[in-house]
């Protein structure tokens, strides 16, 4: 059986390192914001070519600071509209929601599963103030066509890159050309914790300097807070891991964009539409995702043939029960993306006999 993802497998490469880093973070006495988050925090800002990194609890808290501290700034303030794509894990939409903001949801492009830049000028009114980007599957959205719109609109940027880290468009790493962006390095993400992690890139200074605060109870030394924060800090074990773990990223992603060319080249089944690619480094295949028309019949037949398969995601937004104020909208696009996609296995240390396997249960499909 080819697994969906296996991360004991993933990880165990990485087992004399992490029992290594584990005696230096116990020998530490240092468990909580210590050295090794800062040293990760330094190592992923100089990785995502950015000024700042500041390490959350998760990626959903990560999206969240980042939109309350733009309020605290005065940027932003209740009610403001961001432009969400209606296309993505609900993570994107809480973090709006939980700032106090109100999210506005707006169709994909069919092709590349990413927010459609048409959608979002459509949507644009004298509330817009926002634009969250998410990097769907680990493709970089077009990132001139939103610098574009940003300057024109006056709108603030924000990235959800929390499945595309190590992903570069026009020579631009993911997490470094909006305003700010929005990590997770939850375990099954490229670059993935053994827990829960996250965390904001950014270049602005009065931003990081505020999330800084915000995400350890809005405090500017110990027991005295400027704003009324939250408890969201990366672990010290977890930054000890991830440290571990970003030095094969780039080698890893390389993995995963040849499998995804291999997939692309040889699997020959006028059933299954496979994704946009461009060749190029602006896509880390977090997940390769096709459509078929009858997803389940589909699943079901590789299960038999013993490859495991998942869908991102089964239920859009706008149909999800937390999100009852979208349940009038028409989606169209979305509701349709959501019956036919499925993903496939992708990972780093899927074989050449596995890749094979995959590629000819596709075909006999």
């Amino acid at each position: 059986m080819i697994k969906f993802l296996d991360l004991k497998k993933i990880n165990a490469a990485y087992e004399a390192d992490f029992n290594d880093v584990f005696k230096s973070f116990l020998n530490s006495g240092q468990y909580i914001l210590g050295d090794k988050v800062s040293h990760f925090e330094k190592e992923f800002a100089k990785f995502c070519g950015t000024k700042y990194s500041i390490g959350t609890a998760n990626g959903l808290d990560a999206i969240t600071l980042i939109f309350k501290a733009y309020k605290i700034l005065g940027k932003l303030k209740d009610n403001d509209e961001v432009i969400v794509p209606a296309n993505t894990y609900i993570a994107c939409v809480l973090g709006v929601l939980n700032a106090g903001l109100k999210p506005v949801l707006v169709e994909p492009n069919p092709s590349t599963f990413n927010i459609s830049v048409t959608s979002i000028k459509q949507a644009i009114t004298n509330k817009t103030k926002a634009i969250l980007a998410v990097h769907l599957y680990g493709q970089m959205v077009d990132v001139d066509l939103f610098r574009d719109i940003s300057k024109k609109h006056n709108l603030i940027i924000v990235e959800d890159a929390a499945q595309a880290h190590g992903a570069v468009k026009n020579g631009i790493k993911a997490g470094s050309f909006g305003h700010a962006a929005a990590f997770s390095f939850y375990p099954t993400k490229n670059l993935g914790a053994l827990g829960d992690g996250g965390c904001v890139t950014s270049n602005d200074k009065k931003l990081a300097e505020t999330i800084f605060k915000l995400r350890n109870y809005g405090t500017t030394q110990k027991y005295v807070s400027d704003f009324v924060g939250v408890n969201s800090r990366l672990d010290e074990i977890q930054a000890s891991f991830l440290s571990v773990k970003l030095k094969q990223l780039d080698a890893d992603n390389e993995k995963r964009r040849a499998i995804a060319k291999c997939f692309i080249a040889n699997i020959k089944n006028n059933k299954v539409e496979l994704p946009y690619y461009s060749g190029k480094e602006d896509h880390v295949f977090h997940q390769f995702v096709v459509k078929v028309k009858d997803q389940e019949k589909f699943r079901a037949f590789l299960l038999q043939n013993g490859v495991e398969t998942n869908i991102h995601y089964p239920v859009p937004l706008h149909k999800q029960k937390a999100l009852k104020a979208y349940a009038h909208l028409k989606l169209p696009i979305t509701e349709q993306l959501h019956k036919y996609i499925v993903s496939i296995p992708i990972n780093p240390l899927l074989n050449a006999k596995e890749q094979g396997i995959i590629v000819n249960t596709i075909n006999l499909y």
